[in-house]
């Protein structure tokens, strides 16, 4: 009798223990895919700026026709995308192309003057902070939850019911991450 109240009891603890490690999981992929969340409503806030932004330097450097549907074009392709692989690639194409964007308007004095302009470089280099610290946050997220995938006994526990690794939001050049883009012309 003893010996069958052990067993259940050791069953009843491992049952207990894998509930635990399960609602951890469910826990943790929750928060992967809220603080996913939060960095497509920044990009999205910043994908909305960007519109004003492209219409502001057209009314001074209208000749600049192709830089224009670039920024649209790759404006376009960064809402598009879906995973984090597919978004960080998509974010490098568009950071670049809105870098062209300010390099044309390096040449304009008075549009680097233009109240309206100077509004918008302001609210997108705090966008790109906003940016920066989710994609921060995301990332810390996946570690944690990737480690809790990977690591014994959880391991068994996210294998059995399915759980998969998450992929970081990695930009594909570290270098464009170490240096943030430049949207002040002082």
């Amino acid at each position: 009798m003893i010996a069958i109240l052990v067993i259940l009891g050791i069953l009843l603890a491992v049952v207990i223990f894998g509930i635990a490690i399960y609602n951890k999981l469910v826990r943790l992929r929750n928060t992967v895919k809220s603080s996913w969340s939060d960095i497509d409503v920044q990009l999205k806030k910043r994908y909305d700026l960007v519109p004003n932004l492209v219409e502001t330097v057209k009314g001074y450097a209208a000749h600049e026709k192709s830089t224009f549907e670039n920024v649209t074009k790759a404006r376009s392709m960064a809402m598009h995308a879906t995973t984090p692989a597919d978004k960080a690639k998509a974010e490098n194409m568009f950071m670049e192309t809105l870098k062209s964007l300010f390099a044309i308007a390096e040449a304009y004095p008075e549009l680097k003057a233009n109240a309206n302009f100077t509004q918008l470089q302001t609210q997108l280099k705090e966008l790109e902070d906003s940016i920066e610290y989710a994609r921060r946050y995301y990332n810390a997220v996946v570690r944690d939850f990737n480690i809790v995938i990977e690591s014994f006994p959880s391991n068994i526990v996210a294998s059995s019911f399915g759980f998969k690794q998450e992929e970081f939001f990695e930009l594909e050049a570290p270098e464009v991450e170490k240096k943030p883009p430049k949207v002040s012309f002082s």
